[in-house]
């Protein structure tokens, strides 16, 4: 089982004959897994990685380190799935360290993510405070390079 999630995480577009090969079984055996997979919650759903440079759009990907105070009953969860439940967030994660929170948030453009920063995250009663980064340059994503030209030889400047 382990193999067949492992394979997934990397290309879960796989022709579903060449998985059921690599992990040996029969194509409904490897149905009847996924279809378990899926069914108990342990596969969540599928999704492309996509090449930003190659994409025509003006689109920002922000990571905004969030501290709150934790609810009496609830503690982190209540609040993070507050924070989960806004169109723009992409991901909540609970962090050790210097904050509590790390909320992945994706945008038309900068100001879009400006405005739910301050209209809609800072203003939720228990979040003391939020730093944002904006995503400048993807290197690698969930596993998978992403083709970085080679830059021009530079000559080198000697005073």
């Amino acid at each position: 089982m382990d193999s067949l999630i492992r394979i997934l995480k990397q290309n879960s577009a796989i022709p579903r004959a060449d998985l059921a090969r690599q992990i040996g079984l029969s194509e409904d055996d490897l149905a009847a897994k996924i279809v378990k997979l899926e069914t108990n919650g342990t596969i969540l759903g599928y999704h492309a990685v996509i090449n930003r440079e190659k994409w025509d759009t003006d689109a920002v990907t922000a990571v905004i380190e969030v501290r709150v105070t934790p609810e009496r009953e609830g503690g982190f969860d209540r609040i993070a799935n507050r924070i989960a439940g806004f169109e723009e967030v992409q991901s909540v994660y609970l962090m050790s360290g210097g904050h509590d929170l790390m909320v992945v948030v994706e945008g038309s453009n900068l100001r879009e993510v400006a405005s739910f920063v301050a209209d809609k995250l800072s203003t939720i009663e228990a979040v003391q405070s939020c730093a944002t980064h904006f995503r400048l340059k993807t290197y690698k994503e969930n596993g998978i390079l992403h083709a970085v030209e080679e830059a021009p030889e530079r000559l080198a400047v000697s005073p």
